[in-house]
């Protein structure tokens, strides 16, 4: 079991936000799932993102790798909370224990964010109220800043800055209430610098405590990594096979965000660098990292935990082979 503040997560596997946790069946499935610690939400906005046949995944024949256009969940926030409350509420479920749900989120705007952390909130005292599970959460939030599919706006977690006002909502909502989990989900990075500034800025962000006593992080986990933007892969390449002339690329936009096999060796150095500067840290070591990219093998799986994972995730294994997923990553 692996605690991130109030969410407990037992085993220490789950999916990343993706395609493949949009709705309510696909939730209920995974949450059914004796693999599974956790349930991680499709990215919803507030009012949810317009779809269309442009939004799609392609598999490469060749290896467990994926390219895909998708943007946020056609979804709105509000329908993620009506789910989960059916889904742990049900009398129907043959899972023993109350087993968290990652809420996925993203905005560009500090107003709408804090209305949808202020939603989760009213639904997370009524869901957590009652006091009947030992101040364990049913509910943490994690902000999404990478999605590199979405046009003319690049993922806010390469430039930091940028991020700042949507840090600062977040960081007020812990402060009001710090048995709120929240956590980043963070692009693939490719040099130090780029971690570097990443710690710095959540280092300013830590809330004094004032007396002394250790300061504390409003950020209790790192999800490393997303997909990798600007990547292409011709009809050919995919299974199965299209045909260039009837298609010339394997998603309808050319470009999308490669997951996958191909990205394995990517996110194991960006858990395995967070890792290492989150334990010489005294503020931010308290992070956990959730591990994502290529986990598409039990092997795969153990090297993530061997780069530094406290828990992992996967997305294009569980796209290929459903729930059964974990099952294969854990035998």
């Amino acid at each position: 079991m692996v605690k991130i503040n109030t969410i407990d997560i037992s085993p220490p596997l789950i999916n990343s936000s993706c395609a493949w946790s949009s709705d309510l069946r696909q939730l209920q499935e995974l949450y059914d799932s004796s693999y599974t610690g956790a349930v991680t939400t499709r990215t919803a906005t507030l009012s949810g993102f317009k779809e269309d046949a442009s939004h799609t995944v392609a598999f490469s024949s060749s290896t467990l790798t994926s390219i895909n256009s998708y943007g946020y969940s056609p979804h709105p926030l509000e329908a993620y909370l009506s789910w989960i409350d059916t889904i742990l509420t049900s009398h129907s479920s043959e899972v023993p224990a109350r087993k968290p749900f990652i809420i996925s989120i993203t905005s560009s705007d500090p107003t709408t964010l804090r209305l949808m952390v202020q939603a989760i909130q009213r639904f997370r005292a009524r869901i957590d109220g009652d006091g009947s599970h030992s101040g364990q959460s049913a509910i943490a939030v994690e902000l999404n800043t990478s999605c590199p599919n979405i046009p003319n706006s690049p993922p806010t977690g390469y430039t930091f800055s940028s991020l700042v006002p949507l840090l600062e909502v977040l960081r007020d909502e812990y402060a009001h209430d710090q048995t709120l989990t929240i956590g980043l989900k963070l692009p693939p990075f490719v040099y130090r610098e780029q971690f570097l500034g990443v710690l710095e800025g959540i280092n300013t962000l830590c809330i004094s405590s004032g007396d002394g006593g250790t300061d504390k992080c409003p950020f209790a986990f790192f999800t490393c990594t997303n997909t990798l933007g600007n990547t292409l892969m011709f009809p050919e390449q995919a299974s199965p096979a299209g045909s260039p002339e009837a298609s010339p690329f394997a998603v309808p936009t050319a470009l999308g965000g490669l997951a996958g096999e191909s990205l394995h060796a990517l996110s194991l150095g960006n858990v395995y660098t967070f890792g290492q500067l989150l334990r010489e840290h005294d503020r931010l070591k308290g992070i956990k990292i959730i591990g994502v990219g290529g986990v598409t093998t039990k092997e795969a799986a153990d090297r993530m935990r061997r780069a530094g994972a406290d828990i992992v995730g996967c997305a294009t294994v569980f796209g290929k082979e459903g729930a059964r997923a974990f099952e294969i990553l854990t035998n």
